[in-house]
C-alpha cells in the first residue's frame, strides 16, 4: 500500500533564455530522465544531439537515458529528420500509451472523473451532478468509475496508471451562506479522508490539492508555456479560488490554501460596503441574480448554449466581477510585483475574454502610485482546469522535474 498524501504540481520547466543543467553521474540517472521527460514534453520531440545541447550532458549520456526511457515505453521514435549536415537524426517524442493518469474534481455542484495520457489527452471524462457534494457519493461515484475504466484497460496500460489526484476544495464544512440548505450534512467532510479511502481501494498512489491550485497547476503543467516565472492565476467557478506561482512553481502555502483570492476583501462600488471577491466574482452570485430574475439554473455553467439570458443582467455581472478582480490584482500586486494575472474558468470562451478584458480596463481606474499595472491575460485550459490540474500530480510527482532544481542564470 503507497502512504502518499499529498504533493503540489511541480509544472514543467521555462526553458526560454535559460539552460538546464544534468549530471553525467550514475547516481543521478532518475533526475536526468525526469529532465529529459521534461524538456520533451514541453519542446515535442527532441533529437539527442538538442538534448545534449541543452542539458549539458554527454552524447553517451543521453543515449544511455533515451535507450532506457524507449524500453520503459515512455518515449518513442519519430520520423528520421533528413537534410542537415552529418548523420540523420531521430527524433524522441513522449509515448501516449507510456503512462496514464486519474483526476478527480470535487466541486460544488458536480464532481468529475478524467483519465489523461501520458501527451496530455482526456482518454475518458464522466461527470456526475449534485446539489451538494457529499463524501460517500463522491467516494462511491469514484470508486465506481475508476474501477470500470481499469476493467477496459489491458494489464499492461494498468500497469501504467501513476495514480489519482484528487482536486477539491479544503474545509468543505465551513462553505459560503449560498449553500446552507445543506445543513449539517456537509460537517461530515470534518471527519473523512478522501484521499485514504481511495487509497485503500486502489494499487497506485493517491495526491490531494486544493481545487483552485490544482486549476493553476493544470495552467504550469498543460497550458501555453510563454508564461513568466512570477504570476497570480484566478478560476472563476460556482466560487472563485486563486493560484499563485513563484519562480516558476506552484506555491500553496503552510496549510494548502494559499491564493484563497475569492476570501480577499474589497470595497463595494455602489455603497462602498465591505466585500469579499466571492460575492461579486463567482458563478454563485450570478446564479442569485438569475434566479430572481426567474430564470431556473439546470445546465453547466461551461456550456455556451446555457447562457442564454439578457444581455443587461450578464453585463451587469460581468461589471461588478470585473470591478472585484481588478481591486484584489491591485491588493495582490503591492505585495508581489506581478508581470501577468491569468483569468480562466468555467465560462464560455467569449465570455472569459470579455471579463478579461473588462478587468484591465478597471485596473486603471484602481492603479496606486508606485505600483506598476499587470497585463491580464485568459488562461489557455478552460473549465477543465480543476480535473486535469487533479491529473497532473501525479503526472508531475513521477515523472517531472521539480523547477527548483534548474540552475537559474
Amino acid at each position: 500500500m503507497h502512504n502518499e498524501t499529498r504533493y503540489a504540481p511541480r509544472g514543467e520547466i521555462a526553458l526560454t533564455g535559460r539552460v538546464a543543467r544534468g549530471s553525467n553521474q550514475g547516481g543521478m540517472r532518475a533526475y536526468n530522465e525526469r529532465l529529459v521527460l521534461s524538456l520533451v514534453r514541453e519542446n515535442g520531440p527532441m533529437s539527442k544531439a538538442e538534448i545534449s545541447r541543452i542539458t549539458g550532458l554527454s552524447a553517451q549520456t543521453v543515449s544511455v537515458i533515451m535507450r532506457a526511457l524507449e524500453a520503459d515505453t515512455l518515449l518513442k521514435k519519430g520520423l528520421r529528420v533528413r537534410g542537415r549536415v552529418g548523420q540523420p537524426s531521430v527524433p524522441m517524442g513522449l509515448n501516449p500509451d507510456g503512462a496514464f493518469f486519474f483526476g478527480l474534481k470535487v466541486g460544488r455542484r458536480s464532481t468529475e472523473i478524467v483519465l489523461v495520457d501520458f501527451e496530455g489527452k482526456v482518454r475518458h471524462h464522466t461527470k456526475e451532478v449534485y446539489s451538494h457534494p457529499m463524501p460517500d457519493s463522491v467516494i462511491r461515484f469514484a470508486r465506481e468509475t475508476l474501477a470500470a475504466w481499469l476493467g477496459e484497460m489491458s494489464e499492461a496500460k494498468q500497469g501504467r496508471v501513476a495514480g489519482l489526484g484528487i482536486a477539491m476544495p479544503f474545509r468543505l464544512w465551513e462553505w459560503d451562506k449560498s449553500l446552507v440548505q445543506a445543513g449539517s450534512r456537509l460537517d461530515a467532510w470534518r471527519d473523512r479522508d478522501i484521499a485514504a479511502e481511495l487509497r485503500q481501494s486502489f494499487d497506485f498512489p493517491v495526491y490531494l490539492c486544493n481545487d483552485a491550485s490544482a486549476a493553476c497547476g493544470a495552467e504550469l503543467v498543460f497550458g501555453d508555456q510563454d508564461k513568466p516565472r512570477d504570476f497570480l492565476y484566478f478560476y472563476i467557478g460556482y466560487f472563485v479560488g486563486g493560484g499563485l506561482v513563484l519562480d516558476n512553481k506552484l506555491y500553496e502555502g503552510r496549510t494548502g490554501n494559499a491564493a484563497a483570492l475569492g476570501s480577499m476583501p474589497i470595497v463595494g462600488q455602489q455603497d462602498g460596503v465591505r466585500q469579499q471577491l466571492v460575492d461579486v466574482a463567482s458563478l454563485a452570485t450570478l446564479e442569485t441574480m438569475l434566479e430572481s430574475a426567474g430564470h431556473d439554473r439546470q445546465t453547466s455553467w461551461s456550456d455556451p448554449d446555457a447562457w442564454d439570458f439578457s444581455h443587461e443582467l450578464l453585463n451587469n455581472w460581468l461589471d461588478g466581477a470585473a470591478k472585484g478582480l481588478a481591486q484584489v490584482i491591485v491588493s495582490a500586486n503591492c505585495l508581489i510585483d506581478f508581470q501577468t494575472v491569468l483569468i480562466d474558468g468555467s465560462l464560455p470562451a467569449k465570455v472569459r475574454a470579455e471579463l478579461v478584458a473588462r478587468a484591465g480596463i478597471c485596473l486603471n481606474d484602481f492603479a496606486v502610485p508606485g505600483i506598476e499595472i499587470p497585463e491580464v491575460r485568459t488562461g489557455t485550459i478552460g473549465g477543465d482546469a480543476r480535473s486535469l490540474g487533479a491529473a497532473s500530480l501525479p503526472l508531475s510527482d513521477r515523472f517531472l522535474v521539480d523547477r527548483n532544481a534548474f540552475l537559474k542564470g
